[in-house]
């Protein structure tokens, strides 16, 4: 059994406060039952308000904070903004981890890239969802483009609520423990899985599980489906204790 330490990139709105807690928290839980061993490295880019102007300056600096990750050899870069990436256009997930990935090429560092957006949709698509209902932190506009984007990737969404905090921070500092509450204002009629948080900076981890147990279909947030394609690039079991069903080990 492998003991190698991989090092794991992450590229972080500035104002970002959860992705650099909710994967390590995953990787670390995953420490603990697996002989793999991950460090993590940060590089930011500017945001603090979640509006289209600052999300599409700060994709620009994404390119940046490539390079300075491929400076530290990591084996693998998140980019951990699901809207900014979203904000620029269908499919843009590709386009993006294409470019960042090609940055680290030039580099001589080499290193798959996974964005939080493509992530999302991809690990939909591993559990054979063909109808989701979501939860966003993000205002009305912003959350039909989310609504938007995932249905052009052939996924359709049933219902979703938009919480409206315009503030990346308070997002961050939105309790996760009240999403078991407002996921049953969502209408989950006959849907195959269910987002808790299209959003790697809404905490959402503490209840992934539980609120999988209480709907009956499997429960993601963008953090849970950024790790499991993470996991993936590297070549690793797809496997994090109490994250949900994506991440169970059978996908």
């Amino acid at each position: 059994m492998s003991s190698r330490v991989y090092r794991i990139g992450q590229i972080v709105p500035s104002s970002n406060t959860t992705m650099e807690t909710e994967i390590p928290a995953m990787l670390h839980a995953r420490m603990a039952v697996r002989p793999e061993r991950f460090t993590f490295h940060s590089s930011r880019m500017r945001m603090k308000k979640v509006v289209k102007e600052e999300l599409e300056a700060m994709d620009r600096d994404s390119d940046r904070c490539a390079l300075e990750l491929s400076d530290a050899r990591v084996d693998v870069l998140g980019y951990a903004c699901l809207v900014a990436i979203m904000s620029m256009g269908r499919g843009y997930h590709r386009v993006s981890a294409e470019r960042l990935h090609q940055r680290t090429v030039e580099n001589q560092a080499a290193a798959p890239v996974v964005t939080s957006a493509g992530a999302l949709v991809d690990g939909l698509k591993v559990l054979g969802a063909k109808r989701i209902s979501i939860i966003c932190p993000y205002m009305k506009p912003l959350t039909r483009l989310v609504v938007d984007y995932i249905e052009h990737e052939g996924i359709e969404v049933r219902d979703f609520v938009a919480l409206e905090i315009p503030d990346n921070l308070d997002v961050g500092r939105h309790d996760p423990e009240r999403l078991l509450e407002i996921y049953k204002q969502v209408d989950r009629t006959g849907i195959d899985a269910f987002v808790a948080s299209a959003c790697v900076q809404m905490p959402s981890l503490p209840v992934v599980q539980r609120m999988q147990d209480a709907v009956g279909v499997p429960v993601v947030s963008a953090a849970v489906c950024t790790t499991h394609q993470m996991l993936d690039r590297l070549g690793l079991e797809r496997f994090v204790p109490n994250a949900g069903a994506l991440l169970g080990g059978s996908y």
